[in-house]
């Protein structure tokens, strides 16, 4: 039986570092893998699946990679058992033996969580000088069609404007688009994960002066009590975690004017 968020996650983890594989005559199996630094990632994954799906304990493996510095490389690997919800999701997303993005599976299962576990798996937030740059989603793995059907439900779902970069890369350039994008996946972040967390924006000083000079347009009749209204409106745009994105950017704008 599976738990109400499961398809969710399982979206996310086979659109990531997740994949059932299936030997000759046998049933398939789902698996995943990380690196130990990210064990306790590896271990949320196992720990919020393992009541639907029947996964092995994560288990320590060291594998030899000459291209590595030191010789090789260490990972916790989780494997399942055989189950009918795996042979389920094999014929969904493995049809004749090949991984194929099912887009109706997609469509309704795609959410913010899906989308914290995916960015998690195979996300890199790119930052320079303190200064968010990008963020990429590794899609290599999927053609270009898949690719530009995943851009299309990202700009659809939450109006994401990905690019498709020469390496076959979902990148997301837009700073507004950027801070939305990891106030979105957050609730789901595990601490190894900081490295994708989103980045506090320095503050500069807009004037050495404390006297603001407000435009004729702008009329103020308690300014103080004007001002801890607009704060307060502010927040509440904040807390709206279903706000379109494009409105937060217009009333941004919309203050600047």
């Amino acid at each position: 039986m599976t738990t109400p968020n499961f398809h969710h996650r399982i979206c996310g983890k086979l659109l990531g570092d997740g994949s059932i594989v299936k030997e000759k005559d046998r049933k398939p199996r789902f698996k995943f893998q990380h690196r130990t630094e990210d064990y306790e990632w590896t271990n949320y994954c196992f720990k919020q699946l393992k009541d639907s799906i029947p996964l092995n304990q994560p288990t320590y493996r060291k594998n030899s990679d000459p291209r590595l510095k030191k010789g090789y490389s260490e990972l916790y690997y989780v494997q399942s058992k055989t189950a009918p919800i795996v042979t389920e999701l094999y014929e969904l997303w493995y049809p004749g033996g090949i991984k194929i993005l099912p887009h109706e599976f997609l469509e309704r299962y795609l959410n913010e969580e899906a989308l914290s576990w995916w960015y998690q798996d195979d996300g890199h937030l790119k930052i320079t000088n303190g200064k968010m740059q990008k963020i990429i989603l590794s899609t290599d793995c999927f053609t270009t069609k898949e690719n530009l059907f995943l851009q299309h439900l990202l700009y659809k779902k939450w109006q994401f404007s990905f690019k498709l970069d020469q390496q076959n890369r979902l990148i997301l350039y837009d700073q507004f688009q950027i801070i939305y994008f990891l106030y979105l996946v957050e609730p789901w972040l595990q601490p190894c994960m900081n490295r994708k967390a989103l980045v506090p924006l320095p503050l500069r000083p807009i004037a050495n002066r404390t006297t603001i000079y407000l435009p004729e347009t702008i009329q103020l009749t308690s300014p103080t009590q004007d001002i801890h209204q607009a704060l307060k409106h502010l927040r509440l745009l904040f807390k709206n975690e279903q706000l379109n994105p494009s409105v937060l950017k217009l009333y941004f704008k919309h203050c600047d004017q």
